[in-house]
């Protein structure tokens, strides 16, 4: 083991999130900090990569809001994070689904993998 991964594994406390992979729906619910409030807020959307590994690791989630394509890059050992629920398991033939940010309707649906 070479010396920053043990210093990542020190630093950084274990979360337990479920397994997912890229054309998985997901919900994420992550912390807002607004001054000296915060508050929980969900994200919810497709996966549509995860790069990195270890404690490095970081997936994108993509959703459609208002007819506009939102993307959002999570830290998976963020402390912000306060849960990821999986919501739909999709069927998919590759890791990186940037070929979704061309698709409009029915054409950007992603087929569900029976589990």
């Amino acid at each position: 083991m070479d010396a920053i991964s043990f210093v990542h594994e020190q630093v950084t406390q274990k979360q337990d999130f479920p397994d997912f992979r890229a054309g998985d729906t997901v919900v994420v619910d992550y912390k807002i900090i607004e001054g000296d409030k915060s508050r929980i807020q969900s994200f919810r959307g497709d996966v549509i990569q995860i790069k990195g590994e270890g404690l490095t690791k970081t997936f994108t989630v993509r959703k459609m809001s208002n007819g506009v394509g939102v993307e959002r890059i999570f830290p998976i050992s963020s402390p912000n994070i306060d849960s990821i629920k999986v919501i739909k398991h999709g069927k998919v033939r590759r890791s990186r689904l940037f070929y979704l940010r061309d698709r409009v309707g029915k054409k950007a649906r992603i087929k569900e993998r029976r589990i």
